[in-house]
């Protein structure tokens, strides 16, 4: 076995285990000096040792002695620099190779949608490319995005939804180079839905303009980039067609009203609806303070303005969506047939799933309850 390749391994798995290497040393019955000697390649483990931690992982002892291959097309920036960007590299890396297993042993690969317009894309506008994707997918451009998540996983892109503590990082992105495309998104609970799905629009912003740009040694912001990931995002949800349609319809209302509705029927932040007024000339940049104080005036509540993308808290959203609006279910949907298939085992099904042997159990208990 090659000591480099079971060193990284150990990292990799304790590190998405959420595992510190003292908790590692104590559930694996070892010292703590000889995992550090381990995960830095200084000593050849004993087999009985690396059986003690791969029970501790819950994982398969082959799992340590497979060649390592670390995830490169991956498009990740973020606001702020982030603490644990490793960790959550390795918990990514983790669950992206489970769902290509999953879909190699149940033979339920998805082709990647939007393959034959990539080239199309990155040499138009990013208002252009969202209405290409649109398009590829038959949306009429009047029709509204009910469930982008149901919407992406049916065109052959991964989604993971996860909460990370961090007010400068709402979602990364992977290429199909690289076992995906897939969409990561920050679940945090101070986060917005409407922001969770803003961020899957945008990040399918970047896959479809910037291939490029899938490097992971690149950490910092691209300005440009940003820009016209939102654009794309923007117009995707929410085309011109429809949104002057819903507009027009709706201006008989007052007018916090008015835009108030649109962004409900579009599952779009009301900032995303003023700055689409504020792209077509309707309005200038003092509609914010006019609307959060038209807002407080006319229910009595005020809205804590930060302008996005920079953040999106709960308590900034008026009206905001409920949780399930954004919800993926093809990783769960694929686990549950491994499971009933005996592809896999009950305690394989829970790791995948990141949950109790118990919680795997009532689980599996629920599907049997209504089929």
């Amino acid at each position: 076995m090659a000591i480099e390749d079971v060193a990284r391994n150990v990292k990799i798995n304790r590190i998405a285990k959420g595992f510190s290497q003292r908790k590692l040393a104590e559930v694996a019955g070892i010292s703590e000096i000889e995992v550090k000697k381990i995960e830095a390649a200084h000593i050849q483990p004993k087999v009985r040792t690396l059986e003690a931690i791969a029970r501790a992982l819950k994982i398969r002892l082959d799992e340590l002695f497979t060649p390592v291959g670390e995830l490169k097309a991956v498009r990740f920036r973020s606001f702020k620099k982030m603490k644990k960007r490793d960790h959550l590299l390795a918990k990514i890396k983790k669950w992206l190779d489970d769902f290509n297993f999953l879909e190699d042993v149940l033979n339920k690969k998805e082709p990647f949608y939007f393959n034959s317009i990539e080239d199309q894309c990155i040499k138009s506008d990013p208002k252009e490319a969202a209405y290409l994707c649109r398009e590829k997918l038959g949306l009429d451009l009047k029709v509204p995005i009910y469930d982008i998540c149901g919407l992406l996983e049916k065109a052959g892109i991964k989604i993971l939804i996860l909460p990370i503590a961090s007010e400068g990082f709402f979602g990364l992105s992977i290429n199909d180079k690289d076992k995906g495309p897939a969409i990561i998104v920050n679940d945090w609970d101070r986060i917005t839905v409407e922001r969770h799905i803003f961020s899957a629009a945008h990040e399918l912003g970047h896959i479809m303009l910037h291939p490029e740009s899938f490097d992971m040694s690149e950490i910092q912001e691209d300005e440009k980039e940003e820009r016209e990931a939102n654009r794309f995002a923007s117009h995707f949800l929410m085309p011109d067609e429809g949104f002057f349609n819903e507009w027009n319809e709706a201006a008989g209302l007052h007018w916090v009203d008015r835009v108030l509705k649109v962004k409900s029927i579009y599952q779009v932040s009301y900032k995303t609806v003023l700055y689409r007024l504020i792209e077509h000339k309707i309005v200038d940049d003092s509609i914010w303070k006019k609307f959060c104080y038209a807002y407080t005036k006319r229910y009595g509540k005020k809205l804590s303005f930060k302008e996005e993308p920079d953040w999106v808290s709960k308590d900034g959203e008026p009206y905001k969506l409920v949780r399930f609006v954004f919800c993926e279910s093809r990783f769960s949907r694929l686990v549950r047939e491994a499971v009933k298939e005996d592809k896999i085992s009950l305690s394989r099904g829970a790791e995948m799933l990141g949950i109790g042997v118990n919680e795997m159990l009532e689980l599996v208990q629920s599907w049997e309850a209504v089929v």
